[in-house]
């Protein structure tokens, strides 16, 4: 079977499931596994890469006011690949080539490809999106398997904790401006023992200000930005320590903060989740000074 994957997430559950060798085509972000960024490549990025962080809200804000999407399709290239099947999500209007582009290559193709569009907003819902795969892939037992490991490991994360908070926790999943992040990642929080004083299961992230940050008073703040590198997430929180609001953070102030890889974990709907929750919960343990 030929696969074309266009969203990393997928990639990365292609790949879990055993198909990496089936896969013909990603696109420009899929950087995992390693050598799956050697794959022909069918999109590319509209927001130029040397953005600051509030260049690309900004331009981001532009963009969807007039396109569906942050992202162009190859259509010759994804064309050229013959898949068999294509692996796509609907959940985020920004975050994958527009349906309608996808839509009108595929009318074009003879055989026409099956295309899974995958929406999880919720672990389970995330869980289930690799069975979906699975199945679309016609490799059931594995998506069982794979499935069944990833639960069990959030079991055990969540059977270190008691029923009483031991923490209030503010994810942030972008600085300038900040977001407060959404879908699977309150969850995340509240598996790690703790409580997320903004975020909502399965509901969308969203913009709040440093204001209602200080009000809400969190005990730690996480920052796992979309698509940033702990190093380039870095950049921008030294930029906010020169700044008013941040170093007033009674989190900051304590050194109550954990920085994470948004681009690789929390912000991708794929097995890693649960990887981002074993290394949140971690680090919860350690500024809890348990150990």
């Amino acid at each position: 079977m030929k696969i074309i994957s266009l969203v990393p997430s997928s990639t990365e559950i292609l790949c879990r499931l055993g198909l990496r060798e089936d896969l013909v085509g990603v696109t420009h972000e899929c950087d995992f596994p390693t050598g799956v960024h050697d794959l022909p490549q069918v999109t590319r990025s509209l927001i130029p890469a040397e953005a600051s962080s509030a260049e690309i809200d900004r331009l981001v804000t532009e963009q969807i006011a007039t396109e569906p999407s942050l992202y162009a399709l190859d259509t010759e290239q994804l064309a050229a690949l013959h898949p068999d099947l294509i692996v796509t999500q609907s959940l985020c209007d920004v975050c994958a080539v527009p349906d309608s582009d996808v839509e009108q290559v595929v009318n074009q193709l003879n055989p026409r490809p099956t295309v899974l569009k995958l929406q999880p907003k919720t672990l389970d819902d995330v869980l289930e999106s690799i069975g979906e795969v699975a199945a679309a892939a016609d490799v059931h037992a594995q998506g069982q398997r794979v499935v069944s490991e990833l639960r069990e490991r959030i079991d055990q994360v969540a059977a270190r904790y008691g029923p009483q908070p031991r923490t209030r926790v503010a994810l942030l999943e972008w600085l300038d401006p900040p977001f407060a992040a959404g879908h699977w990642n309150p969850e995340l929080v509240s598996l790690a023992g703790a409580t997320d004083v903004f975020g909502e299961p399965g509901a969308k992230s969203r913009r709040v200000s440093w204001d209602e940050v200080a009000q809400a008073n969190p005990d730690v703040i996480v920052v796992a930005c979309c698509g940033l590198d702990v190093a380039r997430a870095a950049v921008d929180v030294e930029q906010l320590a020169g700044g008013d609001h941040w170093p007033q953070l009674r989190a900051v102030r304590e050194g109550r903060v954990l920085t994470f890889d948004g681009s690789q974990y929390f912000n991708r709907s794929g097995p890693r989740l649960v990887e981002s929750l074993e290394m949140l919960a971690s680090g919860l343990d350690r500024i809890a000074g348990v150990n």
